[in-house]
């Protein structure tokens, strides 16, 4: 049973290494999603909402990495 543990750690851990960055991420989606689909926000938009979504978020990610590896 540990080695089939082992195994979908490691599975799960080659696809998200930073946690909050998949989960911003995932929440980021949802918000942007419920947009287009309920507020009629036209998709372009939600599209561009969806990039500077994920560039900040990606710029947090980065920033904290950086800041954990200089202590």
């Amino acid at each position: 049973m540990t080695i089939v543990r082992i195994i979908i750690k490691e599975l799960g851990g080659m696809f998200v290494d930073d946690g909050s960055l998949a989960l911003l991420a995932l929440i980021l989606i949802a918000l942007v999603a419920a947009a287009v689909k309920l507020l009629a926000l036209p998709p372009l938009i939600g599209g561009l909402l969806l990039l500077a979504g994920c560039l900040a978020i990606l710029l947090d990610s980065v920033r904290r990495g950086a800041r954990d590896k200089a202590r």
